[in-house]
């Protein structure tokens, strides 16, 4: 439900602080599973490029937070960033769900 009574820094804090929270762990978890291990159905070439692109997003976030922090809550997101970013977690979470399949097919 959303906090429609509040004043618009405070409803601000309240929906985007966590959801930059998220989206630094969800890129984070990405991250780590491009460096740490092979995706047999990506090429190598496709899978860095993931990778890049998943870094270029997760330090756009810290950055995002710092500046948010910094600022007390008085900074927002534009609502394509944050699309972008929903649309790369898709797609990673979708090479994750992917490459566990693959994995547990091999078992």
């Amino acid at each position: 439900m959303l906090h429609s009574n509040l004043p618009e820094p405070q409803l601000l804090k309240v929906l985007l602080e966590p959801l930059l929270e998220d989206f630094q762990y969800w890129f984070t978890r990405s991250r780590s599973l491009l460096q740490t291990e092979v995706i047999p159905f990506l090429g190598v070439a496709e899978q860095q490029a993931l990778l890049e692109r998943v870094e270029t997003a997760l330090n756009d976030v810290i950055a995002t937070q710092s500046l948010f922090r910094a600022t007390d809550g008085q900074v927002g997101v534009d609502t394509q960033v944050l699309m972008h970013w929903h649309t790369l977690l898709m797609e990673c979470w979708q090479v994750a769900h992917h490459y566990r399949l693959s994995k547990s097919c091999d078992a």
